[in-house]
């Protein structure tokens, strides 16, 4: 199988509302819009994509049709330490503060309105202890 193209889709009761937070706090904008789906791409880089879809839709199955729960969207970005500073002035949830982790990243923890976490995070090189279970080639490089 050849995969073309990968993005999560978050369902929600709330699309509108959810769309507008991906564009306003992580620089979405919309490819595709209508009252239950809207497809985002990211302003800074056209393979970032998310969409956001009505839970209610008839294209999901019945059983299923319920807000997205025990999500943790991960953002690698080049400066967290600027964004969290953007997210506290705008009265984001802090849930887990800036911090350095051994296992190899630089990190925190929001939330989108229906609870999704959102993790922005750099790779950072790891502790010793954790340095050996990176496979060979994916140990994020020593900071310049």
């Amino acid at each position: 199988m050849r995969i073309t193209s990968y993005y999560p889709v978050i369902m929600t009761r709330n699309v509108e509302g959810t769309a507008a937070f991906y564009s306003e706090h992580l620089g979405f904008r919309p490819l595709f819009t209508s009252d239950w789906y809207v497809h985002l791409q990211s302003g800074a880089d056209p393979s970032v994509n998310l969409a956001v879809l009505d839970c209610r839709h008839d294209t999901v199955p019945a059983e299923a049709r319920k807000p997205a729960a025990g999500l943790i969207l991960n953002f690698e970005v080049e400066d967290p330490d600027a964004l969290y500073g953007e997210v506290q002035a705008r009265g984001l949830p802090i849930l887990v503060p800036l911090r350095d982790e051994p296992f190899g990243q630089r990190h925190f923890i929001t939330a989108d309105p229906n609870g999704v976490l959102i993790d922005i995070i750099k790779p950072i090189p790891p502790a010793p202890a954790f340095a050996a279970q990176y496979e060979a080639g994916a140990l994020p490089p020593a900071s310049p």
